[in-house]
Order: C-alpha cells, then structure tokens, then sequence
C-alpha cells in the first residue's frame, strides 16, 4: 500500500514536469541572462555602470520622467472614462446603452498599426478635424501629434475599452437588490456608488488600472509613431540600445529597470487583496 502510494503521488510532478520545463527555457532562464549581462560588461567583466548610466544621462532621465507621465495619465483616465462607461451600460436601459455595450469592444479587434494610423488621419494638423474645421472658416491646428498628448489619445483607444471589459463584468456581479434595497432606504446616487458599488468592485478596477499601467511602460509602436524624438518612452529607448547601438548589456539593464517599475503595478495589485478587509470596514 505504502508503495502504490508513492506511485500515485509521484504523477502529478510528472504531468506538471512539461509546463515547468518550457517556463525554466522561455522565462526563468533569459530572465536569469538578462540580468547577468546588465551586470557585465562586453567583455564579461563585472560592473554597475550599465545601470549608472541612465541615472547619469540626462536624456534618459527625461526619457524616464516622460514614461512615468505618460502611464500615469493614461492609466487614470482609462480608469475615469471606464468606470463611467461601464456604470452607464450596466445601469443604463435605453437602445442607445445596448447599442454601444455591442460595439464598444470593436476597436480591440482592429489591428494596432491600422488603428493608430486611423487615429493619425484624424488628430493631425491636416487631419479630419483640421479640414472640418476649415468648412466653417476656422484655421484649426490640434498640435498635439509627436506629443505626449498623441500618446495617451492614442493609448486610450486600447486601453479604454479593455479596462470597460473587465469594469462591466465585476458591475454584472452586483446585484440589483442592493441597489434597490439602497434606493428603497433613501440612500443617494453618491452613497450607493462609494457604499456598495465600489467596495464589490474595486479589485477589478484596480487589476485593469495595473495592467494598463505595466503595459505602457513596455509600450513601443504608439510612441514610436506618435512620440516626441526626445524624451522617449523607454521601449523606444530599449529599442535604441539594442538595434541602433548594439549595446546589449545597456539594453539589459534598462529591461530589468522597466521590470523593477512594473512591479509596482504588482505591489498595488497584491498590497490592495492583502487589504480587502479594509474596504470593507469603510462601508
């Protein structure tokens, strides 16, 4: 029996044996290569100066700076315009509330390049809204192509829709009693919305805002057909180091920093779930 038992437990390590061997080749290991190299010089030699240099190199500062920015608002005002989106077609009931829950997802279906060239046509001087404002005599110029402005308009055609998506679906869990029984007791739109709404939904805001956020650090074709030449996002930077100058342990070194400033949309994430009880006492 006790033979037969060890043979049954050892199957699981054998069925999970695969999954673990492929995440060790594509994952753990050139994670492990990475920052070896950011380390190490060319010629192997040990050294920090990889990292010392974008403290020390002005342009990568900014370049630093200007992706914080950039994710920041990007984030927050996918996070703003979703949530207001998503309460109105969870809560709204008007053909004009059905209409838009059927196609707002569509843009996450057009292809990135294609959508951001569209975006292009539109938001550029001589674009769309240049020429329409030209029909009634105003000599309109946007200005806001090669910009940050660019970016996160352009961002927010991604990032908008996906965070509904996840926002809609945590409001489909709230049931309609709670807001009838809130109603029912005087309580207002304002009270009903920080009271119970967002206590049953603030995970999956906060799981949207950081996904977003951890997305916009790598984010490479928005910037580098919308972006300013400098400052730079830093997958334009990364890109630089790699293929213009063929500085791989510099291009190292700025991948394990961009991992490092992911990793606080993972803290935010983890901080918030080790808190839910918090949330939860407020209301």
């Amino acid at each position: 029996m006790l033979t037969d038992k060890k043979e049954h437990n050892f199957w699981p390590y054998l069925m999970v044996a695969p999954a673990f061997i492929l995440m060790t080749l594509v994952v753990i290991i050139p994670i492990i290569n990475t920052v070896w190299q950011s380390f190490h010089t060319a010629d192997g030699v040990a050294t920090a100066s990889n990292y010392t240099f974008f403290f020390q190199d002005e342009m990568s500062r900014k370049s630093f700076l200007f992706t914080l920015e950039e994710a920041c608002l990007t984030t927050g005002l996918s996070v703003f315009f979703s949530i207001l989106l998503s309460l109105y077609l969870r809560f709204g009931n008007s053909p004009i509330s059905r209409v838009v829950g059927t196609i707002y997802l569509l843009p996450r279906f057009i292809p990135g390049i294609a959508a951001v060239y569209a975006v292009m046509n539109i938001i550029k001087n001589g674009g769309f809204i240049s020429r329409f404002m030209m029909l009634f005599g105003i000599n309109y110029k946007p200005n806001v192509l090669y910009d940050l402005k660019g970016i996160v308009l352009s961002n927010l055609w991604f990032s908008i829709p996906f965070c509904t998506m996840m926002v809609v679906a945590a409001l489909s869990a709230v049931s309609d009693s709670y807001i009838e029984s809130a109603r029912d007791c005087g309580t207002g739109s304002g009270k009903i919305l920080t009271r119970i709404i967002l206590p049953l939904t603030y995970k999956d805001i906060i799981v949207a805002g950081t996904f977003i956020f951890m997305g916009q650090i790598g984010s490479f074709t928005i910037p580098y057909l919308t972006g300013p030449n400098n400052p730079k996002m830093l997958g334009i930077l990364l890109y630089q180091q790699a293929a213009t100058y063929f500085d791989y342990q510099r291009a190292a070194a700025l991948s394990v920093l961009m991992f490092l400033l992911c990793l606080v949309g993972a803290f935010v994430y983890v901080y918030t779930n080790l808190h839910e009880d918090d949330w939860k006492k407020r209301s």
